[in-house]
């Protein structure tokens, strides 16, 4: 087995970082259990030069202690080739900027292992992705068409738009049919994004929570439910949402087994989906949250798992 002593982690800076519920904290965390060495560094500090992927990167030594929680050392220009794994982990949006660091990324790959597969995390939007399993999901709309949109609001009723490329509950709106603000939303919409949107029918039984479930290496490994505020239809937790512990149905079962092969296939370690219901909304593979919360409610060490796969495929 190729041992592993060198892990870098593409994020978002580690100072903005909330680590009771942040699971690249808890990934980095415990590679440096592991003894690995850990360098950190922001997507803005990639380079392509003459073939090779530089960055700036930073030793860094994590602790569990809420702000008190990384120290980092000088920065230094590297070679990511030399490093043995690369996690991709920064949040998106998946613009332009995430699209290049895949393409950057993807020179280095698989000799350094880029967690996850930036190829596949490239060619797999999380909202697009997922309509590969359309009998899995609600009725679903991709489209920027007016015209479109509200045929599918009318003949669904209430709906669920959101941005095709967002993240964390950022721009979700729930529509009922007689919305009166249904045109200035897609107005909105017009002005702030350039891409398509997603319509979904609005699921009732999200009022009983989102349902996220980690898979690592297309093998189920965890669950917590999500529960929305009373005042809100977004389940993300940093928008209010409550996790709570959770068991998988018979359905979410299903969901796991059927998806299971494709994520392995791509190559895709961590993988969160959400699920309301009997129904999968989106694949998310860019940055996968939760595994905090799984292990606070007795569930599975998922970070653990997660580094004894990347030892496996580095074997």
């Amino acid at each position: 087995m190729a041992a592993i002593k060198k892990v870098a982690v593409q994020m978002d800076h580690i100072s903005t970082v909330k680590i009771a519920g942040d699971s690249t904290f808890a990934m980095s965390l415990e590679a440096q259990n592991r003894g690995y060495e850990l360098y950190h560094y922001t997507p803005d500090r990639l380079t392509l030069r003459d073939g090779k992927v530089i960055a700036a990167v930073e030793k860094m030594t994590l602790r569990d202690v809420e702000g008190d929680h990384y120290t980092l050392g000088p920065a230094e220009r590297t070679d990511l080739s030399t490093m043995d794994v690369v996690l991709l982990r920064q949040d998106p949006p998946f613009d332009m900027a995430y699209i290049t660091s895949t393409h950057m990324l993807e020179r280095i790959h698989p000799k350094t292992l880029v967690v996850n597969d930036p190829a596949w995390v490239r060619n797999s939007p999380e909202k697009i992705f997922v309509t590969e399993f359309a009998d899995l999901m609600p009725p679903t709309l991709i489209t920027k068409d007016v015209g479109e949109i509200a045929r599918f609001r009318e003949e669904m009723g209430d709906i669920i738009l959101k941005p095709l490329y967002g993240n964390g509950g950022a721009g979700v709106f729930h529509s009922t049919r007689d919305d009166r603000n249904f045109t200035s939303l897609l107005e909105m919409f017009e002005q702030m994004f350039r891409e398509p949107y997603i319509a979904q029918a609005y699921l009732p039984a999200v009022r009983k929570g989102d349902k996220r479930i980690i898979l690592v290496d297309g093998e189920f490994a965890g669950a917590i439910n999500r529960v929305p505020a009373e005042t809100d239809s977004r389940s993300n937790m940093h928008v209010g949402g409550r996790a709570e512990p959770s068991e998988l149905t018979a359905r979410e079962e299903e969901i796991c087994a059927r998806i299971g092969p494709s994520l392995k296939e791509r190559g895709f370690i961590l993988v969160g989906i959400d699920v309301i219901g009997d129904y999968m909304t989106e694949i998310n593979v860019t940055s996968p949250t939760g595994i905090r919360e799984v292990k606070r409610f007795g569930g599975a060490d998922i970070a653990a798992l997660m580094w004894d796969a990347i030892e496996k495929k580095r074997g």
